[in-house]
């Protein structure tokens, strides 16, 4: 503990400092922390009034999600749809990006956000006929073009702010150079703005994995995704909160842990996005 200490007087913090982010971060990771409290409970324990904090752990509700529900093969589905919309949302956002900053098209990123702001419901029902029509439901192509319309627009925005951030004279001596506007955009702005890439990529697939609502009306039985083995757990009679939350845990622990072995990259692209010059 002295040592402990130590090192926070020798890095200039004082001991307040991380006391406030203890508090601070104590509200978001209570849920978590309950959540994985509840999925090694029984269902009489976890209804139980006051909450039960001493119990024998259980790992009955880990053995039910995996029998109820084929995990593996709704693991592979959401990698497919996660990758696959992440790397087509960057295939279409980057070069969009590049350009909207690059030739100040402010009404165009305007009518993305306001298109953005709509609740994704609004464009289930169209896609849903659409894909009804061509007979796409229950195929990755429709999941992931449906994925698309959380991850292109973040894509575009957050890429916007770093593609502002490179310096005009460098793509106009790549042009007086030879290149074409795609040359520049490729050769020279695009090794500038990897931290930023990176970043957009990853919180792309974030949300494209935990994507809950077009997954249950476009997805069929082949192409479920994990979200769906959370459903799978509720019903109208009752609601079983350990394998709820069994479910619930395995989904998160995967993108829990690429977030902690990735936040540097994470931080350092928004950061980076944010400063000019």
């Amino acid at each position: 503990m002295r040592g402990y200490m130590r090192s926070i007087r020798r890095s200039g913090e004082s001991p307040w400092t991380y006391v406030q982010l203890v508090l601070i971060l104590i509200p978001f990771l209570f849920p978590l922390f309950w959540m994985l409290l509840s999925s090694f409970k029984t269902q009489v324990e976890n209804t139980a009034y006051p909450p039960v904090w001493i119990f024998q752990p259980t790992l009955s509700n880990y053995r039910e999600v995996f029998v109820k529900n084929p995990f593996f093969t709704f693991t592979l589905n959401s990698l497919v749809v996660a990758v696959g919309s992440t790397g087509l949302a960057l295939l279409l956002g980057l070069p969009g990006a590049y350009a909207i900053a690059r030739f100040k098209r402010t009404g165009i990123a305007l009518a993305i956000l306001t298109a953005r702001m709509a609740p994704g419901i609004s464009y289930l029902i169209p896609w849903f006929i659409l894909f009804t029509k061509l007979k796409m439901i229950d195929t990755y192509t429709a999941l992931i073009l449906t994925h698309l319309i959380v991850a292109l627009p973040l894509v575009l925005w957050v890429m916007i702010g770093f593609f502002e951030d490179v310096p005009g004279e460098l793509i106009e001596a790549s042009r007086i150079d030879g290149c074409s506007h795609f040359g520049a955009f490729v050769k020279v702005a695009l090794p500038l703005v990897k931290p930023g890439i990176v970043a957009t990529a990853i919180l792309s697939f974030i949300f494209s994995w935990n994507n809950f609502l077009f997954s249950l009306i476009i997805a069929g039985f082949k192409t479920r995704t994990l979200p769906i083995a959370v459903y799978s757990f509720l019903s109208y009679e009752e609601i079983n909160w350990g394998g709820l939350t069994a479910a619930a845990t395995i989904i998160t622990l995967p993108v829990l842990l690429l977030s902690l072995f990735i936040q540097k990259h994470i931080v350092r692209g928004l950061t980076l996005g944010a400063l000019k010059g």
